[in-house]
């Protein structure tokens, strides 16, 4: 075989499968969605609370699957999970969302979060900048920037993963460090003492505050009213978590993996998690979480009405200044930049894994001569292009918030089924705290995928009817799997 190759080739090893955990997740959410969780909560308490339980949620998640790792160490992780604990369709049905929105439309919003923080430093290239039409719809220079970097990051990884894996590495270690340095300064150099005195003051007094046509409504939360408003808030905190699955879907080229891909999701989710939290103490130390939007400079506007929500920014801006606006941009397109990175790295392999089992492209089911599957990693990057020109990634990634729990779910409980229908297999690491924390992950995202489906409708029934989608893909593609 002298254009493709038998297998994958196993060069991730602790660090790496851990910067690919950490990387994934550690995107530009961050340093935007606490504007809208400090509107829907509207107390620092509470404000830390959610991301607490988010990162409850995520780190239980991720000892769950641990197991499933590494009982199943083959590339395609959670669809592999899927497939095996109930049948072939709900794994495809999983596979489909995550190509179709999971994984492009991140790919796509994470490249239009890079372009857009290039404009800052480069202003030619912006959203207003327009350069060509394309099918008598205009491209702006910044899709071309966003997709530009989603090829250069794919052509990266075509010549195989140890390109990818460094890449991975240091952009994660760069942004994980400049993240320290943020939260370093907020907490012990920079600290605002009025917006700390401020946050003290009402550090439990939630209310949720909306802007209706320019008019400002606050509602005082309490009771069930307020576990919904968390739930509501979560959104983005889950969002922000996400991806930290995809290390399973390089199982195949992890060495030890039914050792290393569990130690790695512990790790990552685990820091990840304290990071997270840290930042949001340091965000509490710098600014107000209470605002206006009318205020004149960052402190007057908060946490909840930072410009374009760029809590981020208005952080540096206390600690820096005018030069704030730089700085964060830099710190943003290296986080962004790497993200992808993992992103396009771990989503080609569950084409991959579709592909092997008849449920995908042909072509998408073999190895380039590098060992990686090229073209399952250009069709991903064909597709995430399409959906930057096409600007429905942002809502697309609304609608399946409440999908992806579902399959979380789904997945955890194919631990319990697994364990009844193969008891016999090699475990090599067990679920933590079975049954009790799995039971615990289950009833948590089901109460929170509940609050959604209750208070987000315009948000959770299109993302059902997206999966739903999938089950006549999958009578098509069994129908021609047979007849070849």
């Amino acid at each position: 075989m002298s254009e493709e190759q038998s297998g994958f080739r196993r060069e991730l090893r602790l660090l790496d499968s851990t910067m690919l955990v950490m990387g994934s997740m550690i995107g530009s959410g961050i340093f935007i969605v606490s504007a809208d969780i400090a509107r829907t909560v509207g107390a620092p308490g509470y404000l830390l609370l959610v991301w607490l339980v988010t990162g409850f949620v995520t780190v239980t998640a991720a000892l769950s699957y641990g197991e499933l790792a590494g009982m199943m160490p083959r590339a395609g992780g959670q669809y592999v999970y899927l497939r095996e604990a109930y049948n072939p369709l709900i794994g495809f049905l999983y596979g489909w969302t995550l190509f179709l929105v999971i994984q492009s439309g991140t790919i796509a919003a994470v490249a239009v979060a890079f372009a857009k923080f290039t404009a800052v430093l480069l202003p030619g290239l912006g959203e207003q900048t327009l350069i060509f039409t394309l099918a008598g719809r205009p491209v702006s220079a910044a899709q071309a920037v966003a997709i530009g970097s989603i090829l250069l990051l794919t052509a990266v990884n075509l010549r195989g993963i140890h390109g990818g894996r460094i890449i991975q590495n240091v952009f994660t270690i760069a942004k994980v460090a400049a993240l320290f340095g943020l939260i370093f300064l907020g907490l012990i150099i920079g600290r605002n003492h009025e917006a700390v005195a401020a946050n003290f003051a009402r550090f439990w007094e939630a209310s949720w505050t909306r802007v209706t046509n320019g008019t400002v409504s606050i509602e005082p939360l309490t009771g069930l009213g307020l576990l919904a408003a968390m739930g509501v808030a979560m959104v983005g905190s889950i969002f922000s978590s996400d991806a930290w699955n995809n290390i399973t879907f390089t199982a195949g080229e992890v060495v030890h993996p039914r050792r290393t891909i569990p130690l790695s999701l512990a790790l990552g989710t685990g820091l990840v998690t304290l990071v997270y939290i840290a930042a949001n103490v340091a965000y509490l130390c710098l600014l107000p979480i209470q605002g206006s939007p009318a205020g004149t400079d960052v402190l007057a506007r908060g946490m909840q009405f930072a410009a374009s929500d760029r809590v981020g920014t208005a952080a540096a801006w206390v600690l820096f200044g005018s030069p704030s606006a730089v700085i964060m941009a830099l710190l943003i397109m290296v986080s962004t930049f790497g993200c992808n990175n993992g992103l396009i790295i771990a989503g080609a392999r569950v084409s991959y894994a579709m592909a092997q089992d008849g449920l995908f492209f042909r072509r998408c089911s073999v190895l380039n001569r590098r060992g990686v599957p090229g073209w399952a990693l250009m069709l991903q990057a064909i597709w995430a292009s399409l959906l930057c020109l096409s600007g429905t990634y942002g809502d697309l990634l609304d609608y399946v918030v409440f999908a992806v729990l579902v399959f979380y779910i789904l997945t955890v409980a194919g631990i319990f089924i697994l364990r009844r229908k193969r008891p016999e297999a090699e475990r090599p690491y067990r679920a933590f705290g079975y049954p009790l924390v799995p039971v615990l992950y289950i009833i948590v995202a089901a109460a929170i995928a509940a609050d959604l489906l209750i208070l987000k409708p315009n948000y959770t029934w299109p993302g059902v009817v997206i999966v739903l989608l999938g089950i006549p893909v999958y009578g098509i593609w069994m129908r021609s799997f047979r007849k070849r």
